[in-house]
């Protein structure tokens, strides 16, 4: 009886993001191209996925793999009722996504003061000062900002993280404009009680129908994270095309989470998602061929396996 209880308190509806073709492709090292990527982003659209991560406008030097984001979006086929969104981490990054025509963009901080440091070279005070300018420009351009926040239960250079501090940043995230706001286990350290903490905490000073959570699965932790996020209500669930991705600042950090495998989950609590679960198999297994690499996705594996 109680498990019932349980299953009866959770969404009923559940909104994936898309992250593979920005956060997944990013630290691989094999240069994907255009037409690939456009391919990839296309695929998951058909499949149903509404919100696709489809590049970032980012110093080539530093992400070679984000390079191509302008021919990208200038390439997309864009179906209504889809946001291409892309990552800005700063003012000229936010002007060439204007110029590109994004749907939408996404700005980062991070939980953790030396994360932020190796990251992007100054404090979490400084990080969310310079996202001012691009709040305001976006709110005049009529463009929704998604924030990030970084290391949300652990941090590779500080180890645990207070989940006051998280809430700290959420919450300036979220006062400063950002339409929804995403929790990042960066390095994919987390566990069900760490997690319960860290969202008790935000849920307080944040509302929850404007949390997202994205979860890396360094430890395999990632799907029963998710699960004690949909317990507390949040709906949208970062995730990954074949579970690319790692954490470049964070050594042996694994990818995000798999997509398949968490629409698998969904599926099984008789959460919505209207996605095809068989289409967005077809999208994994087409950009780990392009990639050389099998998929990191257990449900995609299985699903191989019987056929």
């Amino acid at each position: 009886m109680n498990s019932l209880n349980q299953l009866s308190t959770l969404p009923t509806n559940a909104r994936i993001v898309e992250v593979g073709p920005r956060d997944g492709l990013q630290n691989e090292k094999q240069l994907i191209s255009t037409s690939d990527k456009v391919t990839l982003i296309q695929m998951l659209a058909d499949a149903g996925v509404s919100h696709i991560e489809s590049g970032s406008f980012v110093s080539p030097k530093w992400v070679p793999q984000m390079a191509t984001s302008t021919d990208v979006f200038n390439t997309l086929q864009r179906k209504q009722n889809v946001s291409y969104m892309a990552l800005t981490p700063n003012m000229k990054g936010f002007e060439s996504a204007v110029s590109a025509n994004v749907s939408e963009v996404a700005i980062f901080g991070a939980a953790s003061e030396s994360f932020s440091q190796k990251n992007i070279n100054c404090s979490i005070e400084e990080s969310l000062e310079r996202f001012k300018p691009i709040m305001e420009a976006a709110k005049m351009a009529n463009i929704p900002v998604r924030g990030y926040v970084s290391c949300v239960v652990g941090c590779p250079y500080e180890g645990e993280i207070s989940p006051e501090k998280v809430a700290d940043v959420a919450e300036t995230l979220y006062k400063m404009g950002c339409y929804e706001v995403s929790l990042g286990d960066t390095i994919g350290v987390g566990t069900p009680a760490s997690v319960q903490q860290m969202l008790q905490a935000v849920i307080a000073r944040v509302p929850k129908e404007k949390l997202a959570v994205h979860f890396h699965d360094t430890y395999g932790q990632a799907l029963t994270n998710i699960y004690t996020a949909l317990q507390n209500g949040i709906s949208v669930i970062d995730s990954s095309v074949a579970g690319l991705g790692g954490c470049p600042y964070a050594k042996g950090a694994s990818g995000n989470v798999a997509t398949e495998d968490v629409l698998y989950l969904l599926k099984g609590l008789n959460i919505s998602t209207n996605i095809d679960l068989n289409k967005v198999l077809k999208a994994g297994w087409f950009i780990a061929e392009k990639l050389g690499k099998p998929v990191n996705s257990k449900v995609s594996a299985a699903m191989l396996a019987a056929q």
